[in-house]
């Protein structure tokens, strides 16, 4: 069975369009539809319903790319430590992300571990704690820095640092000039939150910290990454919340102010397979966990690193 066709298919399965897929791949429509049809005589099944507006798949259709999509991992895997072991360097490590890079524990954290590990090759991927998780499962990454403590099947999990959560306001709002913020002068605001990492995040610390105060929160949700979002904010659609990670980047008529309290730091955690023995992946780990206890230790007296 033809590995191409079967990733073209995974592909049509992904966009829900040959077109789109085609376009991805940079070949005619014609030939992915030729290979996945193919693909199907030789399966005896269809993987896909056409309609005029694109495709759905099928029942059939997705218990094969369940299982193809998390074989073909586990062989980009062979290939990738077949690699790595025959070269001279000392290996890559593949890390999912959902914060900005701008500031923070995650930029320093990257930042040392470049300057001690300069020959392990470092490969990134933005999106979602689901997407990341579902990527270490599948050997796709080797380690996952996610908000919260998420529940991740066969996965270790481990609390490294807090970010402060900030409040974006359109510059001409009657808190504007505050140096700081609480949450009971937001109760009657309109929030707007993005649909996209780390959007969901975000929203759930949102419900959580106004219902435990009493308060029922106006929230509306947006397929919008950051930079749409803070511009929204400027236009009077409502008002953001932010991990501090994202507050570096300026935007024009958008303020960020804190959100002071012990209850209003955002945690994030590292994930990864515990089976995993890429070395540079335990490199980063050790080191990550050793940056954390040195900042835990600063914190406590009062110290900022």
């Amino acid at each position: 069975m033809n590995l191409v066709s079967i990733s073209q298919a995974l592909l049509v399965a992904e966009h829900l369009s040959f077109s789109r897929a085609a376009q991805v791949l940079g070949v005619r429509q014609s030939a992915v539809s030729r290979r996945v049809r193919a693909l199907e005589d030789e399966l005896g099944v269809s993987l896909f319903e056409r309609e005029s507006g694109g495709v759905r798949v099928t029942e059939a259709g997705r218990r094969f790319f369940d299982r193809s999509r998390a074989g073909l991992a586990e062989i980009d895997f062979a290939i990738r430590s077949a690699g790595n072991a025959g070269c001279a360097g000392e290996g890559v490590v593949r890390i999912g992300i959902l914060s900005s890079l701008s500031v923070g524990f995650l930029r320093d954290l990257l930042v040392r571990f470049r300057e001690e590990h300069a020959a392990v090759a470092v490969d990134i991927l933005e999106g979602s704690t689901r997407e990341h998780i579902a990527g270490i499962n599948e050997r796709r990454l080797d380690i996952a820095f996610v908000a919260g403590e998420p529940q991740a099947p066969r996965c270790d999990v481990a609390l490294l640092w807090q970010a402060r959560v900030f409040i974006a306001l359109p510059d001409g709002h009657p808190q504007a000039d505050a140096t700081e913020l609480y949450w009971d002068l937001l109760k009657n605001e309109r929030f707007i939150l993005s649909r996209e990492a780390p959007g969901p995040e975000i929203h759930d610390f949102v419900i959580q910290r106004l219902a435990s105060l009493g308060f029922s929160p106006s929230v509306e949700r947006y397929h919008v990454g950051r930079e749409t979002l803070m511009h929204m904010v400027a236009l009077g659609f409502g008002i953001s919340v932010m991990s501090e990670t994202g507050t570096a980047t300026q935007y024009p008529g958008v303020v960020f102010r804190p959100l002071p309290t012990d209850q209003d730091l955002l945690p994030y955690s590292a994930v990864w397979l515990p089976g995993n023995d890429n070395p540079a992946l335990r490199r980063l780990l050790s080191l990550a966990r050793s940056m954390s206890q040195v900042r835990s230790i600063a914190a406590r007296a009062g110290v900022t690193t």
